[in-house]
């Protein structure tokens, strides 16, 4: 026996059926509008306060409190602003970019000469404590910066360094992240049969890790040096305590003094200071891709 559905029920359930592709694609559409709203939130939230940055020096202290905050002014203004960021105090603020280049790249050679063996030693060591000592870098990870201030102050004025070079240097070469990096790229991305292989050729520990370890670690060493020389280049906290030479500030310390300054020279005094960090991000960006999807894949 045969039953015969009803015309009108058909009929209702073919436009049924015909109406959840559309529903599917209004939801889909307005899920991307909101999608798209959000991203369009956190750009303008973060795009405008550049965009000012960038256009303030181009006018004058009365304009930037007066005309349109994204009007862009004249090249003439610009100079001005430079002669009095260049002119500030006898031409300290070259002292302080040297100053950070001193610091930054200093601190930063030394984090590479310790950071990448010792994260290729957590990958591949066989000794005693090497599992406390992996613990006790992620403990030394996570802990903030501040609350290592005053025992780093401590130590370095019980041997007589507070005030020189070197209390800023060796407290920005202490960088358990890029030891973090470098073992977790070697365990991942090196293949244990490489080194097994140069061991059968008859080299040594060291002969491996020279000849295939660091050749091989290109893309997590610049991802070392960058996560690191941004760090030190960007600290503030710890010369502002560790200083008092006016002459021997970075450039993000000295910044503070330049508040009494026009609004457009600290601008760009401002933009100047970040010129550094965005030309090491350029140069190293292929390296850096490479270096931060090194490790998701093994073998």
């Amino acid at each position: 026996m045969h039953l015969l559905q009803d015309p009108r029920s058909r009929a209702a359930n073919d436009r049924m059926t015909s109406a959840l592709p559309h529903r599917r694609g209004a939801r889909r559409r307005a899920a991307l509008a909101i999608r798209a709203a959000v991203l369009l939130g956190f750009a303008v939230f973060f795009v405008v306060p550049l965009a000012w940055l960038v256009l303030a020096p181009t006018k004058t202290d009365y304009e930037l409190l007066t005309r349109n905050p994204f009007a862009v002014g004249s090249f003439h203004n610009v100079w001005v602003a430079w002669q009095g960021v260049d002119g500030f105090s006898n031409h300290i603020f070259r002292r302080w970019l040297e100053n950070s280049l001193l610091y930054s790249l200093s601190a930063t050679g030394i984090t590479l000469a310790t950071a990448i063996p010792a994260g290729y030693g957590l990958a591949f060591g066989t000794f005693p404590g090497r599992k406390l000592i992996l613990k006790l870098t992620l403990v030394a990870l996570i802990m903030p910066s501040a609350a290592l201030v005053l025992p780093i102050f401590l130590e370095l004025n019980a041997v007589r360094l507070i005030g020189s070079n070197f209390s800023i240097i060796l407290p920005f070469a202490f960088f358990p992240f890029g030891v973090y990096l470098a073992y977790i790229y070697y365990s991942t991305a090196l293949p244990p049969g490489l080194l097994d292989a140069a061991r059968v050729d008859g080299c040594g520990e060291w002969a491996a890790f020279r000849r295939v370890g660091i050749p091989l670690a290109k893309p997590v060493v610049a991802l070392v040096f960058f996560f690191s020389f941004v760090a030190n280049w960007n600290n503030f906290f710890l010369p502002y305590v560790f200083l008092s030479d006016e002459r021997q500030l970075p450039i993000q310390v000295g910044l503070s003094d330049l508040f009494r300054s026009s609004r457009p020279a600290l601008a760009l005094a401002t933009l100047v200071a970040a010129l550094p960090v965005a030309v090491v991000f350029v140069v190293s960006q292929r390296a850096l891709v490479r270096g931060l999807v090194g490790g998701a894949t093994k073998g």
